[in-house]
Protein backbone atom coordinates (compact mmCIF):
# COMPACT_ATOMS: atom_id res chain seq x y z
CA UNK A 1 0.00 0.00 0.00
CA UNK A 2 3.38 2.28 -0.16
CA UNK A 3 2.40 3.03 -3.48
CA UNK A 4 5.54 4.26 -6.09
CA UNK A 5 7.10 6.57 -4.15
CA UNK A 6 10.96 6.03 -3.56
CA UNK A 7 12.58 6.53 -0.59
CA UNK A 8 14.55 9.59 -2.65
CA UNK A 9 11.39 11.29 -4.16
CA UNK A 10 9.80 12.87 -0.85
CA UNK A 11 8.91 15.83 -3.40
CA UNK A 12 6.68 13.37 -4.98
CA UNK A 13 4.81 12.68 -1.79
CA UNK A 14 4.28 16.36 -1.10
CA UNK A 15 3.05 17.23 -4.70
CA UNK A 16 0.51 13.87 -3.95
CA UNK A 17 -0.53 16.02 -0.88
CA UNK A 18 -1.44 18.80 -2.90
CA UNK A 19 -3.54 16.73 -5.38
CA UNK A 20 -5.46 14.84 -2.82
CA UNK A 21 -6.31 18.15 -0.51
CA UNK A 22 -10.07 17.44 -0.56
CA UNK A 23 -9.85 13.94 0.28
CA UNK A 24 -7.43 14.91 3.30
CA UNK A 25 -10.26 17.36 4.56
CA UNK A 26 -13.05 14.40 4.36
CA UNK A 27 -10.49 12.43 6.30
CA UNK A 28 -9.75 14.55 8.72
CA UNK A 29 -13.34 14.74 9.48
CA UNK A 30 -13.58 10.88 9.77
CA UNK A 31 -10.20 11.29 12.38
CA UNK A 32 -11.85 13.53 14.46
CA UNK A 33 -15.01 11.19 15.84
CA UNK A 34 -11.64 9.13 17.35
CA UNK A 35 -10.20 12.13 18.70
CA UNK A 36 -13.46 12.37 20.83
CA UNK A 37 -14.44 8.67 21.54
CA UNK A 38 -11.15 8.58 23.13
CA UNK A 39 -11.66 11.85 24.62
CA UNK A 40 -14.84 10.55 26.14
CA UNK A 41 -13.30 7.23 27.67
CA UNK A 42 -10.77 8.59 29.33
CA UNK A 43 -12.64 11.39 31.26
CA UNK A 44 -15.52 8.46 32.16
CA UNK A 45 -12.51 7.12 34.15
CA UNK A 46 -13.52 10.06 36.63
CA UNK A 47 -16.49 8.80 37.07
CA UNK A 48 -15.79 4.76 37.34
CA UNK A 49 -13.70 5.53 40.10
CA UNK A 50 -15.76 6.59 42.72
CA UNK A 51 -18.75 4.44 41.55
CA UNK A 52 -16.26 0.97 41.75
CA UNK A 53 -14.58 2.53 44.95
CA UNK A 54 -18.51 2.35 46.75
CA UNK A 55 -19.39 -1.36 44.39
CA UNK A 56 -16.38 -2.51 45.88
CA UNK A 57 -15.72 -0.72 49.43
CA UNK A 58 -12.09 0.15 48.12
CA UNK A 59 -9.51 2.78 49.72
CA UNK A 60 -8.38 5.40 47.57
CA UNK A 61 -5.08 3.55 46.42
CA UNK A 62 -7.49 0.32 45.47
CA UNK A 63 -9.78 2.61 43.63
CA UNK A 64 -6.51 4.34 41.86
CA UNK A 65 -5.66 0.81 40.13
CA UNK A 66 -8.13 2.15 37.58
CA UNK A 67 -6.28 4.90 36.30
CA UNK A 68 -2.96 2.64 36.90
CA UNK A 69 -4.49 0.18 34.64
CA UNK A 70 -5.62 2.86 32.06
CA UNK A 71 -2.20 5.00 31.66
CA UNK A 72 -0.03 1.65 32.41
CA UNK A 73 -1.33 0.21 29.04
CA UNK A 74 0.16 3.06 27.19
CA UNK A 75 3.66 2.33 28.71
CA UNK A 76 3.23 -1.61 28.02
CA UNK A 77 1.60 -1.11 24.61
CA UNK A 78 2.84 1.90 22.85
CA UNK A 79 6.37 0.39 21.27
CA UNK A 80 4.19 -2.90 20.22
CA UNK A 81 1.68 -0.86 18.52
CA UNK A 82 4.26 1.94 16.76
CA UNK A 83 6.11 -1.38 14.96
CA UNK A 84 2.21 -3.14 14.09
CA UNK A 85 0.71 0.96 12.71
CA UNK A 86 4.65 0.71 10.99
CA UNK A 87 3.58 -2.83 9.60
CA UNK A 88 0.00 -2.70 8.23
CA UNK A 89 -0.65 1.21 7.61
CA UNK A 90 -2.26 3.94 10.12
CA UNK A 91 -5.54 2.66 8.17
CA UNK A 92 -5.76 -0.91 9.16
CA UNK A 93 -3.97 0.37 12.46
CA UNK A 94 -7.30 2.30 13.27
CA UNK A 95 -9.48 -0.20 12.28
CA UNK A 96 -7.72 -2.49 15.13
CA UNK A 97 -7.46 -0.39 17.62
CA UNK A 98 -11.24 0.54 17.26
CA UNK A 99 -12.11 -3.52 17.52
CA UNK A 100 -10.19 -3.72 20.28
CA UNK A 101 -11.66 -0.69 22.08
CA UNK A 102 -15.00 -2.69 21.54
CA UNK A 103 -13.51 -5.70 23.11
CA UNK A 104 -12.78 -4.12 26.18
CA UNK A 105 -16.07 -2.47 26.53
CA UNK A 106 -17.50 -5.56 25.79
CA UNK A 107 -15.45 -7.10 28.79
CA UNK A 108 -17.46 -4.53 31.43
CA UNK A 109 -20.55 -6.96 31.28
CA UNK A 110 -19.17 -10.11 32.35
CA UNK A 111 -17.22 -7.80 34.90
CA UNK A 112 -20.06 -6.39 36.13
CA UNK A 113 -22.12 -9.82 36.17
CA UNK A 114 -19.79 -11.44 38.46
CA UNK A 115 -18.88 -8.37 40.55
CA UNK A 116 -14.76 -9.04 40.51
CA UNK A 117 -13.16 -6.02 40.56
CA UNK A 118 -10.00 -7.89 38.74
CA UNK A 119 -11.65 -8.27 35.90
CA UNK A 120 -13.33 -4.14 35.94
CA UNK A 121 -9.35 -3.86 35.91
CA UNK A 122 -8.95 -6.31 32.85
CA UNK A 123 -11.95 -4.97 30.96
CA UNK A 124 -10.00 -1.34 31.32
CA UNK A 125 -6.88 -2.77 30.14
CA UNK A 126 -8.21 -3.97 27.38
CA UNK A 127 -9.72 -1.05 26.60
CA UNK A 128 -7.14 1.16 27.30
CA UNK A 129 -4.74 -1.10 24.95
CA UNK A 130 -7.31 -0.37 21.55
CA UNK A 131 -7.39 3.27 22.61
CA UNK A 132 -2.88 3.15 22.69
CA UNK A 133 -3.25 1.61 19.32
CA UNK A 134 -5.75 4.81 18.28
CA UNK A 135 -3.42 7.06 19.42
CA UNK A 136 -0.46 5.89 17.91
CA UNK A 137 -2.06 5.88 14.93
CA UNK A 138 -4.03 8.18 14.12
CA UNK A 139 -1.60 11.09 15.47
CA UNK A 140 0.76 10.99 13.11
CA UNK A 141 -1.59 10.13 10.26
CA UNK A 142 -2.91 13.95 10.94
CA UNK A 143 0.19 15.34 11.27
CA UNK A 144 1.07 13.72 7.40
CA UNK A 145 -2.56 14.86 6.51
CA UNK A 146 -1.37 17.83 4.80
CA UNK A 147 1.66 20.66 4.73
CA UNK A 148 4.03 19.69 7.44
CA UNK A 149 4.13 23.85 8.80
CA UNK A 150 0.68 23.49 9.46
CA UNK A 151 0.27 20.15 11.13
CA UNK A 152 0.19 21.49 15.02
CA UNK A 153 -2.95 23.55 13.58
CA UNK A 154 -4.32 20.09 11.89
CA UNK A 155 -4.23 18.16 15.44
CA UNK A 156 -5.15 20.89 17.62
CA UNK A 157 -7.90 21.07 15.91
CA UNK A 158 -8.54 17.54 15.73
CA UNK A 159 -7.33 17.27 19.39
CA UNK A 160 -9.86 20.06 20.23
CA UNK A 161 -12.99 17.30 19.69
CA UNK A 162 -11.11 15.29 22.05
CA UNK A 163 -11.86 17.49 24.92
CA UNK A 164 -15.35 18.14 23.69
CA UNK A 165 -15.16 13.84 24.82
CA UNK A 166 -13.75 14.84 28.09
CA UNK A 167 -16.35 17.84 28.69
CA UNK A 168 -19.23 15.50 27.90
CA UNK A 169 -18.75 12.29 29.22
CA UNK A 170 -19.55 13.20 32.97
CA UNK A 171 -22.71 14.24 32.34
CA UNK A 172 -23.05 11.06 30.18
CA UNK A 173 -21.78 9.00 33.48
CA UNK A 174 -23.73 10.46 35.41
CA UNK A 175 -27.01 10.08 33.86
CA UNK A 176 -26.41 6.72 33.29
CA UNK A 177 -24.21 5.18 35.52
CA UNK A 178 -24.09 7.49 38.68
CA UNK A 179 -27.72 7.90 38.98
CA UNK A 180 -28.11 4.41 39.42
CA UNK A 181 -26.26 4.95 42.76
CA UNK A 182 -28.20 4.47 45.74
CA UNK A 183 -27.46 4.96 49.20
CA UNK A 184 -27.38 2.29 51.60
CA UNK A 185 -29.86 2.43 54.63
CA UNK A 186 -28.14 1.78 58.02
CA UNK A 187 -30.47 -0.81 59.49
CA UNK A 188 -29.91 -2.94 56.17
CA UNK A 189 -29.11 -6.38 55.91
CA UNK A 190 -25.99 -8.23 54.27
CA UNK A 191 -28.30 -9.39 51.35
CA UNK A 192 -30.16 -6.28 51.00
CA UNK A 193 -26.79 -4.72 50.77
CA UNK A 194 -25.38 -7.17 48.25
CA UNK A 195 -28.46 -6.81 46.03
CA UNK A 196 -27.69 -2.64 46.40
CA UNK A 197 -23.90 -3.54 45.31
CA UNK A 198 -25.50 -5.76 42.54
CA UNK A 199 -27.64 -3.00 40.99
CA UNK A 200 -24.53 -0.48 41.26
CA UNK A 201 -22.27 -3.03 39.84
CA UNK A 202 -24.91 -3.76 36.61
CA UNK A 203 -25.08 0.24 36.29
CA UNK A 204 -21.88 -0.05 33.79
CA UNK A 205 -23.30 -2.84 31.49
CA UNK A 206 -26.12 -0.49 29.17
CA UNK A 207 -23.34 2.38 28.79
CA UNK A 208 -20.15 0.24 28.04
CA UNK A 209 -22.98 -2.14 26.00
CA UNK A 210 -23.50 1.25 24.10
CA UNK A 211 -19.77 2.20 23.69
CA UNK A 212 -18.77 -1.26 22.33
CA UNK A 213 -21.18 -1.34 19.50
CA UNK A 214 -20.28 2.78 18.99
CA UNK A 215 -16.94 1.68 18.35
CA UNK A 216 -17.25 -1.37 16.35
CA UNK A 217 -19.76 1.01 14.09
CA UNK A 218 -16.98 3.02 13.37
CA UNK A 219 -14.25 -0.26 13.01
CA UNK A 220 -16.70 -0.74 10.06
CA UNK A 221 -16.75 2.58 8.46
CA UNK A 222 -13.11 2.95 8.61
CA UNK A 223 -12.61 -0.85 7.26
CA UNK A 224 -14.57 0.63 4.42
CA UNK A 225 -13.68 4.31 3.96
CA UNK A 226 -10.81 4.76 1.31
CA UNK A 227 -8.65 6.51 3.22
CA UNK A 228 -5.59 8.57 1.67
CA UNK A 229 -2.65 6.46 1.06
CA UNK A 230 0.06 8.61 2.97
CA UNK A 231 2.05 5.75 3.90
CA UNK A 232 4.55 7.04 1.28
CA UNK A 233 5.76 9.24 4.01
CA UNK A 234 6.98 5.92 5.51
CA UNK A 235 9.16 5.53 2.98
CA UNK A 236 10.90 9.37 3.08
CA UNK A 237 14.48 9.12 4.08
CA UNK A 238 14.36 11.17 7.90
CA UNK A 239 16.50 14.57 8.26
CA UNK A 240 19.41 12.58 8.71
CA UNK A 241 20.59 9.26 8.74
CA UNK A 242 20.27 6.61 11.65
CA UNK A 243 18.57 3.35 12.52
CA UNK A 244 16.14 4.45 15.37
CA UNK A 245 14.00 7.52 16.17
CA UNK A 246 15.48 7.24 19.60
CA UNK A 247 18.37 8.95 17.77
CA UNK A 248 16.56 12.19 17.58
CA UNK A 249 17.54 14.72 20.15
CA UNK A 250 13.94 16.61 19.64
CA UNK A 251 11.96 13.21 19.38
CA UNK A 252 13.18 12.11 22.76
CA UNK A 253 13.05 15.75 24.49
CA UNK A 254 9.67 15.69 23.37
CA UNK A 255 8.77 12.26 24.94
CA UNK A 256 9.53 13.96 28.07
CA UNK A 257 7.89 16.87 27.50
CA UNK A 258 4.61 14.31 26.91
CA UNK A 259 5.35 12.32 29.73
CA UNK A 260 5.69 16.10 32.40
CA UNK A 261 2.62 17.64 30.26
CA UNK A 262 0.37 14.92 30.74
CA UNK A 263 1.53 14.22 34.58
CA UNK A 264 1.03 17.79 34.97
CA UNK A 265 -2.82 18.18 33.55
CA UNK A 266 -3.72 14.76 35.32
CA UNK A 267 -2.64 16.01 38.35
CA UNK A 268 -4.21 19.62 38.50
CA UNK A 269 -7.26 17.81 37.33
CA UNK A 270 -7.61 15.13 39.71
CA UNK A 271 -6.63 17.75 42.70
CA UNK A 272 -9.52 19.97 41.84
CA UNK A 273 -12.17 18.86 43.11
CA UNK A 274 -10.70 18.41 47.34
CA UNK A 275 -8.62 21.92 46.27
CA UNK A 276 -11.93 23.88 45.85
CA UNK A 277 -13.64 21.91 48.99
CA UNK A 278 -11.26 23.64 50.95
CA UNK A 279 -12.23 26.12 53.65
CA UNK A 280 -9.98 28.97 52.89
CA UNK A 281 -10.43 28.19 48.92
CA UNK A 282 -14.05 28.26 48.03
CA UNK A 283 -15.52 26.09 50.62
CA UNK A 284 -17.92 23.87 48.26
CA UNK A 285 -19.20 20.29 48.43
CA UNK A 286 -17.51 18.05 46.55
CA UNK A 287 -20.36 17.57 44.20
CA UNK A 288 -20.54 21.43 43.40
CA UNK A 289 -17.24 21.37 43.50
CA UNK A 290 -17.08 18.50 40.58
CA UNK A 291 -19.27 21.26 38.45
CA UNK A 292 -16.41 23.60 38.48
CA UNK A 293 -14.69 20.87 37.13
CA UNK A 294 -15.79 21.35 33.80
CA UNK A 295 -14.69 24.77 32.84
CA UNK A 296 -11.00 23.46 33.65
CA UNK A 297 -11.38 20.87 30.34
CA UNK A 298 -13.95 23.33 29.00
CA UNK A 299 -11.31 25.57 28.77
CA UNK A 300 -8.80 23.25 27.07
CA UNK A 301 -11.51 22.88 24.37
CA UNK A 302 -12.06 26.56 23.90
CA UNK A 303 -7.75 27.00 23.83
CA UNK A 304 -7.94 23.74 21.28
CA UNK A 305 -9.93 25.84 18.90
CA UNK A 306 -8.40 28.69 18.74
CA UNK A 307 -5.09 27.09 18.63
CA UNK A 308 -5.92 25.42 15.51
CA UNK A 309 -6.80 28.98 13.95
CA UNK A 310 -4.19 31.46 15.26
CA UNK A 311 -1.22 28.39 15.22
CA UNK A 312 -1.53 28.69 11.17
CA UNK A 313 0.75 32.06 11.54
CA UNK A 314 2.34 32.37 14.77
CA UNK A 315 5.92 29.97 15.25
CA UNK A 316 4.98 26.88 17.04
CA UNK A 317 7.08 26.50 19.53
CA UNK A 318 7.18 30.08 20.33
CA UNK A 319 3.18 29.73 21.21
CA UNK A 320 4.04 26.69 23.24
CA UNK A 321 6.56 28.42 25.25
CA UNK A 322 4.04 31.58 25.53
CA UNK A 323 1.13 29.00 27.24
CA UNK A 324 3.69 27.43 29.54
CA UNK A 325 4.66 30.43 30.31
CA UNK A 326 1.19 31.58 31.41
CA UNK A 327 0.21 28.58 33.46
CA UNK A 328 3.17 28.86 35.44
CA UNK A 329 2.23 32.11 36.74
CA UNK A 330 -1.08 30.72 37.01
CA UNK A 331 -0.06 28.26 39.39
CA UNK A 332 2.26 30.76 41.60
CA UNK A 333 -1.13 32.88 42.03
CA UNK A 334 -2.96 29.40 42.75
CA UNK A 335 -0.04 28.66 45.53
CA UNK A 336 0.33 32.42 46.90
CA UNK A 337 -3.67 33.16 47.01
CA UNK A 338 -7.11 31.89 48.22
CA UNK A 339 -10.33 32.67 47.94
CA UNK A 340 -11.78 32.75 44.67
CA UNK A 341 -8.53 34.06 43.15
CA UNK A 342 -6.60 30.67 43.70
CA UNK A 343 -10.04 28.89 42.31
CA UNK A 344 -10.24 30.52 38.82
CA UNK A 345 -6.61 30.89 38.57
CA UNK A 346 -6.16 27.07 38.65
CA UNK A 347 -9.32 26.71 36.67
CA UNK A 348 -7.73 28.80 33.54
CA UNK A 349 -4.86 26.48 33.66
CA UNK A 350 -7.35 24.87 31.54
CA UNK A 351 -7.25 26.62 28.45
CA UNK A 352 -3.83 27.20 28.43
CA UNK A 353 -2.76 23.25 29.07
CA UNK A 354 -4.71 23.55 25.36
CA UNK A 355 -2.38 23.58 22.60
CA UNK A 356 0.31 21.84 24.69
CA UNK A 357 -0.01 18.11 23.68
CA UNK A 358 -0.93 18.16 20.31
CA UNK A 359 2.17 20.86 19.99
CA UNK A 360 4.67 18.96 21.31
CA UNK A 361 3.72 15.80 19.38
CA UNK A 362 4.12 17.68 16.42
CA UNK A 363 7.16 19.06 16.92
CA UNK A 364 8.48 15.63 18.15
CA UNK A 365 7.70 14.36 14.95
CA UNK A 366 9.12 16.62 12.61
CA UNK A 367 11.62 15.28 10.52
CA UNK A 368 11.43 11.91 11.22
CA UNK A 369 10.34 10.42 7.78
CA UNK A 370 10.33 6.37 8.05
CA UNK A 371 10.59 6.66 11.72
CA UNK A 372 7.39 8.43 12.00
CA UNK A 373 5.31 5.53 13.38
CA UNK A 374 8.23 4.37 15.82
CA UNK A 375 8.45 7.73 16.99
CA UNK A 376 4.50 7.89 18.05
CA UNK A 377 4.88 4.99 20.02
CA UNK A 378 7.78 6.49 21.41
CA UNK A 379 5.42 9.66 22.24
CA UNK A 380 2.57 7.26 23.39
CA UNK A 381 4.43 5.41 25.60
CA UNK A 382 5.32 8.91 27.89
CA UNK A 383 1.69 9.34 28.57
CA UNK A 384 2.60 7.26 31.40
CA UNK A 385 3.22 10.46 32.87
CA UNK A 386 -0.27 10.23 33.95
CA UNK A 387 -0.32 7.45 35.90
CA UNK A 388 3.18 8.79 37.69
CA UNK A 389 3.31 12.25 38.70
CA UNK A 390 -0.52 12.37 40.07
CA UNK A 391 1.31 10.02 42.60
CA UNK A 392 3.78 12.40 43.95
CA UNK A 393 1.77 15.54 44.02
CA UNK A 394 -0.42 13.05 46.53
CA UNK A 395 2.46 12.25 48.46
CA UNK A 396 3.15 15.76 48.40
CA UNK A 397 -0.31 16.94 49.51
CA UNK A 398 0.12 14.41 52.54
CA UNK A 399 3.13 15.88 53.58
CA UNK A 400 3.13 19.93 53.16
CA UNK A 401 -0.39 20.15 52.47
CA UNK A 402 -3.11 20.58 48.98
CA UNK A 403 -2.44 23.57 48.63
CA UNK A 404 1.15 23.93 48.15
CA UNK A 405 1.52 20.86 46.36
CA UNK A 406 0.84 22.29 43.26
CA UNK A 407 3.89 23.68 43.25
CA UNK A 408 4.97 20.27 41.48
CA UNK A 409 3.36 21.24 38.39
CA UNK A 410 5.27 24.00 37.38
CA UNK A 411 8.59 22.09 37.26
CA UNK A 412 6.73 20.23 34.40
CA UNK A 413 5.76 23.57 32.38
CA UNK A 414 9.02 24.65 32.84
CA UNK A 415 10.67 22.25 31.17
CA UNK A 416 7.40 22.12 28.80
CA UNK A 417 8.37 26.69 27.96
CA UNK A 418 11.78 25.48 27.34
CA UNK A 419 10.82 22.50 24.75
CA UNK A 420 9.15 25.10 23.04
CA UNK A 421 11.69 27.82 22.87
CA UNK A 422 14.56 25.43 22.29
CA UNK A 423 14.70 22.02 22.79
CA UNK A 424 11.77 21.21 19.74
CA UNK A 425 15.12 22.44 17.56
CA UNK A 426 16.43 19.15 15.83
CA UNK A 427 20.08 18.92 15.96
Amino acid sequence: MAGSATSSAPTSARASAHQGQGNYQFALIALTSLFFMWGFITCLNDILVPHLKSVFQLNYTQSMLIQLCFFGAYFIVSLPAGALVKRITYKWGIVVGLAISAVGCALFIPAASYRVYALFLGALFVLAAGITILQVAANPYVTVLGPPDTAASRLNLTQAFNSLGTTIAPLFGAMLILSAATVAAANATPEQLDAIRMTEANAVKFPYLLLAAAFLVLAAIFAALKLPEVEDEETVEPMRGGGSAWQYRHLVLGAVGIFLYVGAEVSVGSFLVNFLSQPDIAHLSEADAAHYVSYFWGGAMVGRFIGSLIMRHIDDGKALAFNAAIAIILLIVTVLTTGHVAMWSVLAIGLFNSIMFPTIFSLALHGLGKYTSQGSGILCLAIVGGAVLPVIQGGLADTIGIHLAFLMPIICYLYIAFYGLKGHKPA
